[in-house]
């Protein structure tokens, strides 16, 4: 699977929210959290990850269309000396 940082650059505030709320149930704080900063996040069970996963498909899309001027299709010039 290829990391596409490229999309990173189209990621938003509201992507970002969406996914901290869908997984902040997960999140145990250690007792002395202040002072510490540690935590830990606890296992997600299966249905949770195919959560994450279909949140993860709709937020690659939406970036997608986002790096495309004017929600168009990308396509590669073509070079001058390929042919038709």
């Amino acid at each position: 699977m290829k990391l596409r940082t490229d999309l990173l650059e189209r990621l938003t505030d509201e992507d970002i929210l969406e996914e901290v709320l869908a997984n902040n149930h997960r999140y145990k704080p250690e007792p002395l959290f202040s002072g510490t900063g540690v935590g830990s996040l606890s296992s997600a069970s299966m249905q949770e990850r195919a959560q994450e996963e279909a949140r993860s498909t709709a937020r690659l899309q939406r970036a997608m269309k986002r790096s495309r001027p004017n929600g168009g299709k990308n396509k590669k010039p073509r070079s001058p000396l390929s042919k038709p």
